[in-house]
């Protein structure tokens, strides 16, 4: 699952949205609050950008290949204390839940940290799957060439980017 930065205004608002609703929390400035929400998740990406460019540049500087890309950005990741892949959506919850019992635009927390996260996962995962979609719609388009080679990869990447275009993520 993948976070996008044009996703942040529409999962921010609903997370305050649902969770005003459901009074896990109490605000009068709910769009304070959002907006401390889209830096959290904000600040989550830069950091994300950063590790990310410094696993590219440490492939290309030590010669490895592309496959190793995922081991090596976990360990980068770790570096500046952040999560990626699988992890990613656990971290990105824990740091808004944290963001909400120190906001001061949140007047009460009413519900647990467990609750609140249960509450707003499901608004994460909608807006995040959409990798799996994306995925799909590349391989349908690239059916004609051959997996594993570098004219796939080359290919895929431009494939990918047209389709985010598209949807307005990239």
């Amino acid at each position: 699952m993948r976070l996008y930065g044009s996703k942040v205004p529409s999962i921010a608002q609903e997370v305050v949205r649902t969770l005003v609703s459901q009074k896990d929390i109490e605000t009068d400035a709910p769009k304070e609050v959002q907006a401390d929400i889209e830096a959290v998740l904000k600040s989550y990406l830069d950091t994300e950008r950063v590790v990310d460019d410094k696993t590219r540049e440490l492939l290309q500087r030590t010669g490895r290949g592309t496959g190793e890309f995922q081991k090596v950005r976990q360990q980068i990741a770790e570096s500046h204390g952040i999560k990626v892949g699988d992890e990613a959506l656990d971290y990105v919850l824990d740091q808004v839940v944290e963001m909400l019992m120190h906001s001061s635009h949140v007047e009460e927390v009413f519900a647990e940290d467990v609750a609140l996260r249960r509450r707003m996962a499901p608004i994460f995962k909608k807006q995040m799957g959409v990798d799996a979609e994306l995925e799909s719609e590349v391989r349908a388009q690239l059916r004609h060439v051959k997996e594993g080679t570098s004219q796939y990869d080359i290919e895929h990447a431009r494939v990918l980017e047209q389709v985010k275009r598209k949807r307005g993520l990239s």
